[in-house]
């Protein structure tokens, strides 16, 4: 049985993405029913399977979309835990309406705005790999590449102790905002990230070195810039081969740890020292937020109605280096939208 018709993204094939009615579920016992308020658009990892680039799995129709912001309207008969009109994010797609399981969703801070609290799941996905990452008091941190998952993973690193956390980007608008968020340096080139931590720590390369541009050939920059015995995070997903990797000079000698980071390695259940379960990162992602230890409100770039959702995919289709956060609006829906 539905209980409305709503609306929803869909790409029917690379390239081709529209938005579609479909019936709104009935939620089953243990699941609830979700009216969108706020959706947020994670622009690597989505346009890379709108476009279907390398190293994607899609298969089609997609259904784009994984923060989400909304409210319970409805509740399946065996919840207990949530309440209709209670604001919570999941990790739904892009759509007017959103059935998942209770056990999935979170409460939203009284705190924080659907905007700001829409960034938990990006923050979360960050988040495993600087618990992968196991960063120590002192330790120096590079973050190569400044979008959204680099920003909050350079953040992150600073809230562990690096020091100190180095931004590596191509675009200046993003270095800019990565040293408002408190990088330590925010640099163009290598050398310079290389001689701040000469500066600060006399090593000649970096403990910790985390890629997240998803750029194949970055990743031999990261072993590069990684000091002895360091580690190099692969936490963006890369979308091609890494040519020439001379794994005897950057990885052997100096006795690299390479930790792949995508964040379906996390455990289902029970979280453990470099290890933690989606449901407890999210946890800790909106309260971090909450406490203002993390700062999302520079990287909002673009906001949509939901009407317009298609613009926001043509700007991913074109890529603009300087787009971060890119939120989408549910809200003010007209009846003959609903």
């Amino acid at each position: 049985m539905s209980l409305a018709e709503g609306i929803r993204a869909v790409v029917r094939q690379p390239g081709a993405i529209e938005l579609e009615a479909f019936d709104v579920p009935t939620p089953k016992p243990d699941e609830v029913l979700l009216r969108t308020r706020t959706t947020l658009i994670s622009p690597g990892t989505e346009r890379a399977f709108f476009l279907a680039m390398s190293n994607t799995s899609a298969s089609y129709p997609l259904y784009p979309g994984y923060s989400q912001i909304g409210d319970i309207i409805a509740v399946g008969e065996a919840v207990d835990d949530w309440r209709v009109g209670d604001r919570v994010a999941s990790i739904g797609n892009h759509a007017s309406h959103v059935v998942i399981s209770a056990k999935l969703c979170h409460r939203v801070p009284d705190v924080l705005t659907d905007e700001q609290a829409v960034f938990f799941n990006l923050i979360a996905i960050a988040m495993q790999a600087i618990h992968k990452a196991r960063i120590e008091l002192g330790e120096s941190v590079i973050v190569l590449g400044a979008g959204l998952i680099g920003l909050f993973a350079m953040q992150l690193a600073k809230l562990s102790g690096g020091l100190p956390v180095i931004a590596v980007d191509q675009h200046a608008r993003r270095l800019d905002i990565a040293t408002q968020l408190g990088a330590d340096g925010a640099f163009v080139e290598d050398d310079r990230a290389l001689s701040l931590i000469r500066a600060y720590t006399g090593r000649e390369g970096a403990a910790v070195v985390i890629e997240a541009t998803g750029v194949p050939d970055v990743v031999n920059r990261a072993l590069h810039l990684a000091g002895r015995r360091g580690r190099v995070l692969l936490l963006g997903s890369t979308r091609g081969l890494t040519e020439s990797v001379n794994f005897y000079r950057d990885v052997h000698r100096k006795g690299i740890s390479i930790i792949g980071a995508h964040e379906t390695t996390r455990p289902t259940h029970d979280t453990a020292p470099g290890w933690w379960t989606q449901y407890d990162e999210h946890r800790v992602a909106l309260n971090l937020l909450a406490a203002n230890r993390l700062y999302v409100d520079s990287l909002v770039t673009h906001r949509f109605h939901h009407a317009v959702f298609l613009d926001a995919y043509e700007l991913l289709r074109n890529w603009d280096g300087n787009a971060l956060g890119m939120v989408i609006d549910w809200g003010r829906m007209g009846d003959d939208e609903r």
